[in-house]
C-alpha cells in the first residue's frame, strides 16, 4: 500500500474525511531517527491495509506541524473518524507500533 504525502491542501480530504484509521508520520530528511523509522512505516503500510499511512515533512509543512503541536520528530499521530486518537514521539520498534495501530482499528 502506498504512503500519502500530506500538505495543507489535501489534509482535510486525506485525514479528516478518511474512510479508515490514519497514521501520520511527521518527519524531516535530516532527522536520523526519522530515517530509521521510515522503513518500519513502509513495512507497516504494506501489512496493515486497514489503516491509511501518511507522511508530513515538517520543513515543507510547518503549519501542520504547529497545528498538532509537533515539536519533536519523528512524531506519529493516529486519527480515526477525523479525530486524534493517539500520539507517539521518537523511534519505536515495529512491534510496539503494531500494537498502537491495532488499538485504533
Amino acid at each position: 500500500m502506498s504512503i500519502t504525502t500530506l500538505h495543507e491542501d489535501n489534509f482535510e480530504q486525506e485525514v479528516l474525511r478518511a474512510d479508515r484509521p490514519v497514521c501520520i508520520d511527521f518527519w524531516a530528511p535530516w532527522c536520523g531517527p526519522c530515517r530509521m523509522l521510515s522503513p518500519v512505516i513502509d513495512e507497516l503500510a504494506e501489512e496493515e491495509t486497514a489503516v491509511k499511512f501518511c507522511k508530513i515533512n515538517v520543513d515543507e509543512e510547518p503549519g501542520l506541524a504547529a497545528q498538532f503541536g509537533v515539536n519533536t520528530i519523528p512524531t506519529l499521530l493516529f486519527c480515526k473518524d477525523g479525530a486524534l486518537t493517539g500520539r507517539t514521539v521518537g523511534f519505536r520498534p515495529k512491534a510496539e507500533l503494531k500494537k498502537l495501530i491495532d488499538e485504533i482499528q
